[in-house]
C-alpha cells in the first residue's frame, strides 16, 4: 500500500496539465453502456469513475440507513474472499476503491496501474455483482455507522442541518440524515441489505467515466465487464418533495458556549437559464472565502464570528440557497440580523460592477486548476454526464460566467434572494432569541 501511495503522490504531480480544454470523446461499449473518456498515455495509469443515479434516496420506506450500511459493507468480502482477503488481494495489485453514498448518487472510484488493470478490474467485478455482506461485516459496520450517529445526535452542526432539512422536506428522503436513525440502522438485517444493493446499483442509472492509460476499446470490455450483470433496473426514483419551510427563526436548545446557524430559502435549478447569474450571485454575497459581503460585513467589520458563508444547494429533486455562521451565544443575535441586512441588500441592489468584475476574474482563473490530474478529471467528467451539461461543457463554462452582465444579477438576485423567506436554525443557547421547534 505504502508503493500505491507514492505512486499516486507521483502521479498527481505528473498528470494531465492544468488546462481547461480536455479532449473528451464518448464511449459505447459492446453491451450499451457509455462512458465518457480522456486518453492520457504518458503514464500507466487509470482512473475510473462509476456513478448510480438515486443514491441513498431510493431506502425502501422505514428501512432508512440501508444503502449508506451497503456502501460500507461493498468491500468487506466478495466471492469466495472475506473481508481481509479482499483488502490483501486488492493492496497486492496496488489499486485502490472506494464507495461513497450521497443523497442522489452512490459513486464508485478505482484506481489502478495498466500493468494490473486486469486482475484489479476483475476483483471490482466481484465486489460490485459478489458481494458476501457476511454478518461479521453487517455487524462490524453497522457499529461503526452506530457510532457515527451517536457522535453526529451531538454535534451542533449536524443537529442544526438536520432540522432544516426536515422543516424544508418532511418525509422526502432528504428530509431526513442517509445514515439513518439508530433505530432503523439497528433493525436492518442482511435481507434489507441485499434488497437495497439492487435498488441502487443497476444498469438504468448508471454512468462512467475514465481518465489514463485506457482506449476507447478497452473501456468498453471493461464496462461491460464490470456492470453487466448487475440488474437491469433499479428501484424508482422518488418524487419531488413537497417544500416546507417559510420565513423565520428555529432555535434549537443546545448546552453549548458558541450557537451555530444555518439558513437558508428555495433556490434555482441547476439548468435554469439564470443559474449561472445566481452562482456568480452567490459568490459575491457569500461564496468567496473573505473577499464576499458577508464575511466582509460579519467578521471582519465587526467580528461576529470566525467564518460564514452561502452556497447555491442543488440536488436532483429540489433546491436551495443556504448558508452557515457560527457565533458566541451572546452575539449570534447580531450576526443573525446582519446576515438578514445583506441578503435584503443585495435583493434589491444586486452587486457592483468592482465586485462583478473581480469574481468573473476568480471564477474564470480558478476553475482550470480543478483539472489537476487523472481523477479529479473523471470525476468531474461524471459529474458532468448525471447533470447532463454536455460534453463541450468543460469548453464553454468560463464563457457562460463571463456572460453574466450587471443586469441579469439584478434580475436574479430580485428573483431568488429573499429575505422574507429566509429561515435561521440556531442550535445553542442564544440571548435574545427564544428556543423552541
Amino acid at each position: 500500500m505504502t508503493r500505491f501511495i507514492a505512486l499516486i503522490a507521483a502521479w498527481i504531480c505528473l498528470s494531465l496539465p492544468l488546462r481547461a480544454e480536455v479532449d473528451i470523446q464518448e464511449v459505447t461499449s459492446p453491451g450499451g453502456f457509455t462512458a465518457w473518456l480522456v486518453e492520457s498515455h504518458d503514464i500507466p495509469f487509470t482512473a475510473l469513475e462509476i456513478r448510480f443515479r438515486g443514491g441513498a434516496s431510493l431506502d425502501a420506506p422505514g428501512k432508512r440507513g440501508a444503502i449508506n450500511l451497503m456502501t460500507g459493507l461493498i468491500e468487506e468480502g466478495a466471492g469466495d474472499m472475506d473481508a481481509r482477503a479482499f483488502a490483501a488481494a486488492r493492496d497486492a495489485l496496488a489499486a485502490s476503491f472506494r464507495f461513497d453514498v450521497h443523497n442522489d448518487a452512490l459513486s464508485v472510484s478505482a484506481r489502478f496501474l495498466t500493468e494490473n488493470r486486469d486482475e484489479a478490474v476483475a476483483l471490482l467485478r466481484q465486489a460490485l455483482v459478489d458481494p458476501r455482506f457476511d454478518q461479521d461485516a453487517v455487524d462490524r459496520v453497522r457499529a461503526q455507522v452506530l457510532s457515527g450517529i451517536q457522535s453526529d445526535d451531538k454535534d451542533p452542526d449536524t443537529i442544526a442541518s438536520r432540522t432544516i432539512r426536515r422543516m424544508a422536506f418532511g418525509d422526502h428522503p432528504y428530509g431526513s440524515d442517509l445514515e439513518g436513525t439508530a433505530e432503523s440502522v439497528t433493525a436492518l438485517t442482511r435481507d434489507d441489505i441485499v434488497d437495497a444493493r439492487a435498488r441502487v446499483m443497476a444498469q438504468d442509472r448508471v454512468y462512467v467515466s475514465a481518465v489514463g492509460d485506457i482506449d476507447a476499446e478497452t473501456l468498453g470490455q471493461v464496462m461491460d465487464q464490470l456492470l453487466g450483470d448487475l440488474p437491469e433496473t433499479g428501484a424508482d426514483l422518488p418524487p419531488k418533495p413537497e417544500y416546507g419551510l417559510s420565513g423565520g427563526l428555529t432555535v434549537v436548545d443546545f448546552d453549548t458556549p458558541q450557537s451555530v446557524a444555518v439558513f437558508g430559502h428555495q433556490g434555482i435549478e441547476r439548468h435554469d437559464p439564470d443559474f449561472f447569474a445566481a452562482y456568480v450571485l452567490n459568490e459575491v454575497l457569500g461564496g468567496g472565502g473573505f473577499g464576499s459581503r458577508l464575511m466582509e460585513e460579519v467578521r471582519e467589520k465587526r467580528g461576529l464570528t470566525y467564518g460564514v458563508y452561502s452556497y447555491l444547494m442543488s440536488l436532483d429533486q429540489a433546491n436551495m440557497v443556504m448558508g452557515r455562521v457560527a457565533s458566541a451565544n451572546d452575539r449570534i443575535s447580531e450576526a443573525i440580523q446582519v446576515i438578514g441586512d445583506e441578503w435584503a441588500k443585495a435583493a434589491t441592489d444586486g452587486v457592483t460592477q468592482e465586485e462583478l468584475d473581480a469574481v468573473k476574474t476568480y471564477l474564470t482563473g480558478a476553475y482550470p486548476l480543478r483539472f489537476d490530474g487523472n481523477a479529479p478529471i473523471a470525476n468531474i467528467m461524471v459529474g458532468m454526464q448525471m447533470e447532463e451539461l454536455g460534453i463541450d461543457y468543460i469548453a464553454t463554462r468560463n464563457d457562460k460566467v463571463n456572460a453574466v452582465t450587471l443586469d441579469d444579477i439584478k434580475r436574479v438576485a430580485a428573483r431568488i434572494l429573499d429575505p422574507e423567506a429566509l429561515h435561521f436554525v440556531v442550535v445553542g443557547q442564544p440571548a435574545g432569541l427564544n428556543a423552541g421547534n
